[in-house]
Order: structure tokens, then sequence, then C-alpha cells
């Protein structure tokens, strides 16, 4: 079959690889559409450590099951599919308590570390655990169930966080799970939610998808002006959705007192953290980590058109092309969000 492999750090190459083997209880999934995460383009560097070459990288993906283990149930040949990019035990202690992104054996599709490699989905085809599997509604498109995997991380911080009807939120970064987070926290019903970053081009999207105020990250009275929107006390809730140091800072300074930040940006391994001022005002701080269930919830909310994914994508390409739009992405080209990679 033809993959794209990451053969070094900044070079790929689409190619040919062996198919992969699958379990009795695995799926062989024709891979159709799977996009190119931010964590994919980090890792194409090797900054993140966790795409060590050779690696075929991908895990939104979704396709047609092509063959199904002797023991597979629920699931047969021509079904269309999604999957986590999560592979769960579903044995351990943490998945017992139902919380399968905190696994002791946890793997990610697309991910080589130290203690793993699993090729992903940059390939025609995929060997995924019947488990990770989730059927495809006939409204939705093999291009927006590739959405699902961002939309579930998305869903998770949601379910973190302590959201009320009419609250306000703050979103601190408007990539793409920011974004998807704008527009989950209009369905759940929050009255203002407000949209911090950088990029103007960014702010707009922010504001189409729902956000009722966006501002700029560097505004200096950016705290004054989101105190403004609440007869002086600040936001109920905020999300980090970038993972620095700055972004932290301004989530934490936009908040009430007693009001809850959840972390869900991942992109710095440590940061500076205002601890006195999360004590002295009693801020509730929540990590958020993956997905851990979300997936029929999101399924069903693109399916009835609660979200729009579409707006979220920049560009649908064949895998050939992958190596060109991934050094588009990596380059930081303005305005281009998610692309599609079909094999």
């Amino acid at each position: 079959m033809k993959a794209l492999v990451l053969k070094a750090y900044g070079e790929l190459v689409y190619e040919e690889v062996p198919s992969p083997d699958y379990g009795p209880e695995d799926l062989l999934v024709r891979v159709k559409a799977c996009a190119i995460c931010g964590s994919d383009v980090h890792g194409f560097d090797g900054s993140t450590g966790r795409r060590i070459p050779p690696l075929v990288m991908g895990h939104e993906a979704s396709g047609i099951v092509a063959a199904a283990g002797a023991v597979v149930t629920g699931f047969q040949v021509g079904d269309r599919i999604t999957f986590d990019s999560t592979i769960y035990c579903g044995r351990c202690y943490f998945c017992r308590q139902g919380r399968i992104n905190l696994c002791d054996n946890r793997r990610v599709l697309g991910v080589s570390c130290a203690e793993y490699r699993q090729n992903g989905a940059f390939a025609e085809y995929v060997a995924i655990p019947q488990h990770i599997a989730y059927q495809l509604p006939e409204a939705i498109t093999f291009e927006q169930a590739a959405m699902v995997e961002p939309v579930s991380i998305a869903l998770h911080a949601l379910h973190r966080s302590p959201v009320g009807v009419n609250n306000t939120a703050v979103v601190v970064g408007s990539g793409m799970i920011g974004l998807l987070l704008i527009q989950l926290l209009k369905v759940a019903g929050c009255g203002n939610v407000v949209a911090v970053d950088l990029d103007p081009r960014k702010l707009e999207l922010a504001r189409r998808l729902g956000a009722s105020h966006t501002f700029q990250a560097d505004r200096p009275d950016l705290a004054a002006a989101i105190q403004n929107l609440t007869a002086g006390r600040g936001a109920d809730i905020a999300f980090e959705a970038v993972g620095i140091s700055a972004a932290v800072k301004t989530a934490i300074a936009s908040l009430r007192k007693g009001g809850t930040l959840t972390l869900v940006g991942n992109l710095a391994p440590q940061i500076d953290f205002a601890l006195q001022q999360v004590v002295t005002r009693e801020i509730s701080v929540n990590g958020s980590c993956a997905s851990g269930g979300e997936y029929p919830a999101c399924l069903e909310l693109i399916a009835r058109g609660a979200l729009d994914v579409d707006a979220l994508i920049s560009q649908v390409a064949p895998l050939s092309e992958g190596a060109v739009w991934f050094k588009r992405l990596y380059d930081g080209e303005p305005g281009l969000m998610k692309v599609i990679l079909q094999p």
C-alpha cells in the first residue's frame, strides 16, 4: 500500500510500505480521509519527541471497513466508520473507572516514542481494535468524520468544566480546539463567549462561529475589557487552548473570584504560573487530556448541524501531496487551518 512516511525529521516521503497486519479483534480500515493535526506538524520537526522516525503519522481519520477479524462483532465489511485516536486497554484501573484517556497502557495512533510505535492513518489502510471504532451517521461525510477527534477534545474539556446557562466564558486561543470550544459553549447555553487571540483573521472566524466578543491578546486593558462585560467581576470560566505562559496568564486574569480555568493547550512542557492569583482568588484549575468517550455525542452534534466543522477545513488534497501541505502548515501560512488528506 501507499503511505506518507516520516523518514527523518523534516522529511516526508510518499512510498510503498507493507499493509498492516490485523488480529482477531481488529478492523482493517481503508482510509478515506485523514486530517493533519497540529501535533503532527510539531512532531514533523522532532520537537515533541513523540514522532520518532520512521513512522506513518495521522490519527484524525475515517474510512470503510475493508476486513474484520475473526471475533469482531458489530462491524462488517463496507461499514463507514471513524475511530478514536487513543487505543486503550479496557482493563486497567482507569479504564474500569471510565477514564479511558488516562489508560495505563494507552497508545496513540501515529505516535512513536520510547515506549511504543503505533503507525497511523496517513496511508491507504490502517488496522485498529474494534473497540475504538464508531459507525458514521449517513449525514456525515468522511471529511467531516475526520474532524471528530478534535471535536471530542473540545467536548471533553467542556465536560471537565462547570458550564452554566448564561455564563460568561473566555477562550484564549482561536486555533482548531479554541474555535470548536466556542461553538460548544454556545450550544451549552453560555451567554457571552469571549475569544482571545493575536491573529485578527482567527478572531473574525471566531465571531462567525459564535463568539459574542473578540479581543486581541496583546490589548493592554484586556482584563478590564472582560470585566466590563460582567459587571466588574470577570468571566465564570476560561479555557486556555494554546499551552504557553502568556496565554495561561491571560486566562487567569480574565476570571472572576471563584472562577474555573481549564487547561487544554499542551505546547510548552512547563510554564510560569500565577500561583498567588489562583490561591487568593480561589480559582479552580482543571487539566483536560484528549477525550474520554465523547465520540458518539460529537457525531450526533455534527450530524444535526449543531457544529460547523466545514468552516474549519481549509483544503482537501491527495495523500501524495501531503509533504507539500505539511510544509505549508509548518511555515504557518496565514489563513490555513485544517488540511485533510485523501489516500
